[in-house]
């Protein structure tokens, strides 16, 4: 069982990509990092839906006082209830989304709200998102559909979630180094000042946490398998349509 993590941080900072529900690879992952009280959780967005086990996921996330970005699953849950609360026309979530908005408690709501759009690491020079930033684009001024949705860049810098063949990372020069997830692939996606660590866990892949120690930065490409840390999968859990 992952401990509780205290409020004040003296130790390192563990970052895991997209979790999707998958709370036992959560939890064997937290493991095998050895993650322990003083330790600093964060989460790169889009930790519950499609997985086998969103409860448990979001009671690890309020035990461990950990933090998050929003992913764009975890915005169509927000607009969704947004919606409920004001009275409006119900937006459509699709099936898996629709059924674990139906079981979400206020707590839960409440978790989901606390995530940011992004978070900055200064003693790291690291920025937390879940998909991406358009270079040249002062973080404040990111347009929310980058943030939460792009994985390509367009000839003119413009976000492109599907279909494009310039990954935005290829582009991107920090500093800071920026960590994201969203763009799920077999292995980590490494750029000289990105790295992509959604590894594809709910569709049976791996489950990745960047690790690093107090005030370290980003290794370059050739050592950056020094601070990324994996557990496989232990099934399929979700298929695409």
């Amino acid at each position: 069982m992952v401990p509780e993590v205290g409020v004040s941080q003296s130790g390192r900072t563990v970052v895991v990509g997209d979790v999707h529900g998958c709370s036992d690879e959560l939890e064997r992952l937290l493991e095998l990092v050895q993650f322990e009280d003083g330790d600093a959780l964060y989460f790169l967005g889009d930790m519950l839906s499609r997985g086998p086990d969103p409860e448990a996921v979001l009671a690890l996330f309020r035990r461990t006082r950990a933090r998050g970005v929003r992913g764009n699953h975890d915005d169509a849950l927000l607009r969704w209830h947004a919606r409920r609360r004001e009275g409006g026309p119900e937006l459509h979530l699709g099936r898996a989304n629709q059924k674990l908005a139906l079981q979400l408690e206020p707590a839960d709501w409440e978790a989901l709200e606390s995530l940011a759009l992004y978070i900055e690491l200064p003693s790291h020079d690291l920025v937390l998102v879940h998909a991406g930033l358009i270079p040249g684009i002062a973080l404040e001024a990111q347009p929310l559909e980058a943030l939460l949705s792009m994985r390509y860049l367009g000839p003119n810098n413009e976000p492109i979630e599907k279909g494009g063949s310039i990954l935005w990372g290829a582009r991107y020069v920090g500093p800071p180094h920026v960590l994201f997830g969203h763009n799920a692939g077999r292995e980590v996606q490494l750029h000289e000042w990105a790295t992509g660590i959604d590894t594809g866990a709910v569709y049976g892949q791996r489950l990745t946490a960047v690790v690093l120690d107090p005030g370290a930065k980003m290794p370059p490409i050739e050592r950056r398998s020094e601070v990324l840390f994996s557990v496989p999968s232990r099934a399929r859990y979700y298929v695409p349509r």
